[in-house]
């Protein structure tokens, strides 16, 4: 994971201001993160793991003000930008961490993650499942918004043309598309949507499915019973 925390301390000034242009769509993608974060209490306790610049965690806490807000990630320079973000706000802390191998220490209302977990392996990703699983109270929901592998070589195929098409006809210049063709080829590790979703199924969660989905760029809820 070292080479990712490097990776992404590396953009952590630039990341917000590109999001825009590398994922299409990117307001109904997060749109639709928000919508399924639901809750029964006015001050959940919420877990964002990857949470980067707290992109997720702004708009989310625009739902539920009060919440207990923890922001996860290995990138202290990511996380750095969310204290920005978040200056003067209570109810938020920060963990530096590798949240593939650490332990979700407490229990959530909500657990929720965009555009991170999809850098894991699979296996780490199918134990990850697992322990957020456990991390969550009865009729917490897990939220993941992040990239899915096509079901076959065709629509893989498919699924990078039209991401190509869509950063080759963007603003950035052709030394950061570069850069972010780079990252995506080297530290993407995308997994079909057919096998993420039998995981969240074997792990134990009673309702799964997905709520957003724009070729490779997916939202899927999960819910304990």
């Amino acid at each position: 994971m070292e080479h990712i925390k490097k990776a992404f301390d590396a953009i952590a000034t630039e990341y917000d201001a590109q999001r825009v242009y590398v994922i299409p769509e990117m307001q109904k993608f997060y749109d639709a993160a928000v919508w399924s974060a639901d809750c029964l209490t006015d001050n959940p306790d919420i877990l964002d793991i990857g949470a980067g610049t707290g992109l997720l965690s702004a708009l989310i806490i625009q739902k539920f003000p009060s919440a207990n807000l923890t922001l996860m990630d290995i990138s202290e320079n990511m996380l750095e930008i969310a204290r920005q973000r978040f200056c003067g706000q209570g109810n938020i802390r920060y963990i530096v961490s590798d949240y593939s191998r650490a332990e979700l220490i407490g229990q959530y209302d909500i657990i929720c993650s965009a555009l991170s977990i999809h850098h894991l392996a699979p296996d780490d990703k199918r134990l990850l499942f697992g322990r957020i699983f456990s991390s969550l109270k009865r009729g917490g929901l897990f939220i993941n918004a992040d990239q899915a592998d096509g079901e076959t070589t065709y629509f893989r195929q498919k699924y990078l043309d039209y991401w190509n098409n869509f950063l080759r006809n963007g603003p950035l210049n052709k030394e950061k598309h570069a850069e972010i063709l780079k990252r995506r080829d080297t530290l993407d590790r995308n997994e079909k949507l057919s096998v993420q979703l039998h995981w969240l199924q074997e792990c134990g969660f009673s309702d799964v499915d997905v709520v957003y989905r724009n070729r490779t760029f997916i939202v899927t809820v999960a819910r304990k019973a």
